[in-house]
C-alpha cells in the first residue's frame, strides 16, 4: 500500500466524520450534496480507510474514535 497522502475524497470523508449532524438524515444529506455519493458507497469507503495507515496518520483523533465506534457494533451483534 503507498503511504502517501491521501486523495482529496478521503480527507473530506474525514472531515465529514469530524462534523457533528443534528437531526435525522443531516449526514446523508450531506454526503450526497457535498461528496456526490450514495450513502451506502459512503460508508463502504469510510469503512476502508478505517483500515488505511495514512488515514490514522492524517487524523488518528478521529480514525481511532471510528474504529471504537465499528468495534463495538460488532461486539453487540
Amino acid at each position: 500500500m503507498d503511504l502517501g497522502e491521501l486523495a482529496e475524497r478521503e480527507r473530506r470523508i474525514l472531515a465529514l466524520e469530524r462534523r457533528g449532524f443534528s437531526g435525522p438524515g443531516a449526514k446523508e444529506r450531506a454526503v450526497r450534496e457535498e461528496l456526490g455519493l450514495a450513502p451506502v458507497r459512503y460508508y463502504q469507503l469510510l469503512n476502508a480507510l478505517l483500515d488505511d495507515p495514512r488515514a490514522l496518520a492524517f487524523d488518528p483523533v478521529t480514525v481511532n474514535r471510528l474504529r471504537r465506534i465499528r468495534e463495538s457494533r460488532r461486539t453487540e451483534r
